[in-house]
């Protein structure tokens, strides 16, 4: 309960000079006092939960290392995750433009010579080929995990 309270203070210390802000802001007036609150109120609480954090006794320090041995492997995973999240979503967003680019591209060459439809069929399929590359990628870092 300890910590909970100091959090507490915390987010109190940091949120109440920007409200003071708001208020401020919404009434016309000028709002320089209460912001330099804010970034003091901000930085001495970094300093002090710095120098918390570092405090600790040394038996504290082997229980937290027992702690972050299992709670690294779960955020080695979730980190893994997120990569796969991020390959097939940006060789999505990548391959849906290239799509958009060639396939109309495409369409305006073809309808003025027919005889290039072949051509520019294969020049979408390359650019579909990208999405599915960051599908493959993704399937490789979660079958990794």
């Amino acid at each position: 309960m300890d910590i909970f309270f100091i959090a507490v203070i915390m987010l109190l210390a940091v949120a109440l000079p920007l409200a003071a802000i708001y208020l401020r802001a919404k009434r016309g007036k000028k709002s320089k006092t209460p912001l330099i609150a804010n970034i003091c109120c901000f930085f001495g609480l970094l300093v002090f939960g710095c120098i918390y954090c570092f405090s600790q006794s040394a038996e504290a320090a082997t229980e937290a290392a027992a702690a972050a041995a299992s709670a690294s492997d779960g955020i080695a995973k979730g980190l893994g995750y997120i990569g796969a999240a991020l390959a097939v979503g940006l060789s999505g967003i990548g391959g849906g433009i290239a799509v958009g680019a060639s396939s109309s591209a495409a369409l305006g060459a073809i309808s003025e010579n027919d005889s290039i439809f072949g051509k520019s069929l294969i020049f979408v399929g390359l650019a579909e080929g990208i999405a599915l590359y960051g599908l493959l990628i993704a399937f490789m870092i979660i079958s990794s995990l």
